[in-house]
């Protein structure tokens, strides 16, 4: 009988589920996958590079192996199989080790204390919100930058080729964090110029990153804050993953701000997860499950067309069409309201 069959499986895999993702994070903060990358390797060997307890390590690469991530071979090496690959820097280690870091595995811990209160998870457990306490915490917060990083990549790409930006002059990427995503439109579209705005701390690691990309002299990195002012007169304003992360009165102030320093003909790319239904689709559980990270983490949510074209709206916005991508991520476009 398969999984999919048997309930009480199932479920226990679904219970059993923190496993995996906890040893995905020691994985990736091992950097195992990467080294990994030049060919199969015992668990004595991964562990002298790693300075990991050989028997300790030989059981976390066979658990994984199980869940598909590495493979064994006959002579007792490890290889990385296709999932494994996605483990290494470029793909998605930096976003599974901050995943998996204590101050959020110690937030989802009190996953109840939000469902049952409607209080911050987080908050909580820190004694404060995250946003503070990334501030305070500057491991913590360059990890988070390159967890962003790391999810961005794909996006961009994505975004690329489901939407005309050829079409535009200047683009201005608010939150952009390290400019990731800006530096992808930039370097498809070189007539493109763009302007890159997030906190201080955040954007000092931008202009290496642009400089590397080739596109530092088409771009004006700017330190400051989304809910106070954002470049104004570009063509688009780019919003990724940054309305999630608040509460509608907050992501109602962040859109008035946009949509205060657009012209008439400017638009506003939404870029988030977009909720459907009912019905649920399982292809609905990354957006579901990140709206419980909203919950977990900074107290935002994800939404769905409807409650994005209703606060829109009340920014002075119109919504005018929501783009799939290859991703989870869709393109909210909207425009200045008559």
């Amino acid at each position: 009988m398969s999984e999919s069959a048997d309930p009480r499986r199932h479920l226990l895999g679904l219970i059993n589920g923190f496993r995996i993702s906890q040893a995905l994070h020691v994985a990736a903060v091992l950097g195992l996958s990467d080294h990994l990358a030049d060919g199969p390797r015992t668990a004595a060997e991964l562990a002298a590079v790693t300075g990991c307890h050989p028997g300790s390590l030989h059981r976390l690469l066979r658990a994984l192996a199980t869940a598909g991530v590495y493979e064994q071979a006959a002579d007792g090496r490890f290889a990385c199989t296709p999932l494994g690959a996605e483990l290494r820097a470029g793909g998605l280690r930096d976003w599974a080790a901050f995943a998996g870091a204590p101050s959020m595995w110690q937030a989802w811990g009190a996953l109840g204390h939000s469902v049952r209160t409607g209080g911050n998870a987080f908050a909580s457990v820190h004694g404060e919100g995250v946003w503070d306490y990334r501030a305070g915490n500057p491991a913590e917060g360059a990890a988070f930058d390159l967890a962003m990083a790391a999810l961005s990549r794909p996006v961009a790409e994505a975004a690329v080729e489901a939407y005309d930006f050829g079409a535009l002059t200047t683009v201005a990427d608010i939150g952009g964090g390290n400019g990731a995503l800006l530096a992808t439109l930039l370097t498809r579209h070189p007539r493109l110029r763009g302007h890159l705005l997030d906190q201080p701390h955040v954007v000092a690691a931008a202009p290496a990153l642009l400089a590397a990309a080739g596109v530092a002299d088409r771009c004006e990195v700017h330190a400051g804050d989304l809910f106070t002012a954002v470049p104004p007169g570009a063509d688009a304003y780019v919003l990724k993953s940054i309305l999630h992360d608040w509460p509608d009165q907050e992501a109602l102030a962040i859109a008035r701000v946009c949509r205060h320093a657009m012209r008439p003909d400017s638009v506003l790319l939404v870029l988030e997860r977009v909720l459907t239904g009912p019905p649920h689709p399982a292809t609905d559980l990354p957006a579901a499950f990140s709206d419980l990270n909203m919950l977990v983490g900074p107290g935002g949510q994800e939404r769905t067309r409807d409650e994005y074209e209703t606060l829109l709206r009340e920014a002075g916005l119109h919504l005018t069409r929501v783009l799939p991508t290859t991703t989870e991520i869709s393109i909210i476009e909207a425009v200045p309201a008559p």
